[in-house]
């Protein structure tokens, strides 16, 4: 049984215990649900941001523990200040210690598009997602069938929610070109081994369609390696851990973005 594997196992007792607690119909009842989200494509796009989705991320599977003395809120008011397009926020409890309360906290202060960076596994999670704030959901190709993506894309559009599907190679790629997802990120980590290589981004990016967003995540920890990714075609940039591995996030995309 991989990781990957695991998670999604609790995530759908997860899911089940979340639905026993509150109903969708309830969800739509939430203040934050009824409001328009903010657009992903506008933002990646937009000329006076970096293309970077910067992630907030208190732990992760391979590494443990990677920032436990920092708050949301100053992290991602951090990022958005030194020119992120967009904020990612882990709100698996189990296996990155987030949650939903860190999406809303996140929101509260920002002004441009939030990412439920979660597992999803079923359309309940895409309302919680709305309920709690997120501009943007995460779809991962490798824990859903081609089906099970359509499905669920087209019930985030229905919310007024962007979609950004991930997957790690052709098949998954080739098998989930379809309408209703606004980006496409190629994640450099092999979810199966948690092994990293940026050759997962070089290796897709001509074959994404281009009416898509591209986008690599995971594994890009200078500058360089973005100069290099934009030069192919890559308009998003997903960093989680080098920001959130130092003492202090918001210097080190400043510092990061200084010499972009």
């Amino acid at each position: 049984m991989t990781i990957l594997d695991k998670i999604v196992a609790k995530k759908k007792i997860e899911v089940a215990e979340a639905k026993a607690k509150t109903t969708v119909e309830e969800l739509q009842q939430y203040p934050l649900f009824s409001r328009t989200c903010y657009n992903l494509k506008a933002s990646i796009l937009n000329p006076e941001r970096t293309g970077i989705i910067a992630e907030f991320k208190r732990a992760s599977p391979s590494k443990g523990l990677i920032n436990g003395n920092v708050t949301v809120q100053e992290v991602v008011k951090g990022y958005q200040a030194a020119g992120a397009s967009a904020i990612s926020v882990l709100t698996d409890p189990d296996f990155f210690q987030g949650s939903l309360a860190d999406l809303t906290a996140a929101r509260e202060v920002l002004t441009i598009p939030l990412l439920r960076k979660e597992f999803i596994v079923d359309a309940y999670q895409i309302a919680e997602a709305k309920a709690y704030g997120a501009d943007i959901i995460l779809l991962i190709a490798a824990c859903l069938s081609p089906a099970e993506v359509k499905t669920l894309a087209a019930y985030a559009k229905e919310l007024g929610l962007n979609v950004l599907l991930e997957v790690h190679n052709e098949e998954e790629l080739f098998a989930n070109t379809i309408e209703n997802i606004d980006a496409i990120g190629v994640n450099n980590r092999n979810l199966k081994d948690f092994s990293v290589s940026l050759e997962h981004s070089y290796n897709l990016v001509n074959l994404i369609p281009s009416p898509y967003i591209k986008v690599s995540e995971s594994g890009i920890s200078d500058p360089e390696s973005i100069r290099d990714l934009k030069q192919r075609g890559f308009q998003g940039f997903l960093i989680g851990e080098n920001f959130m591995k130092t003492d202090n996030p918001q210097l080190a995309i400043k510092a990061f973005v200084a010499q972009l």
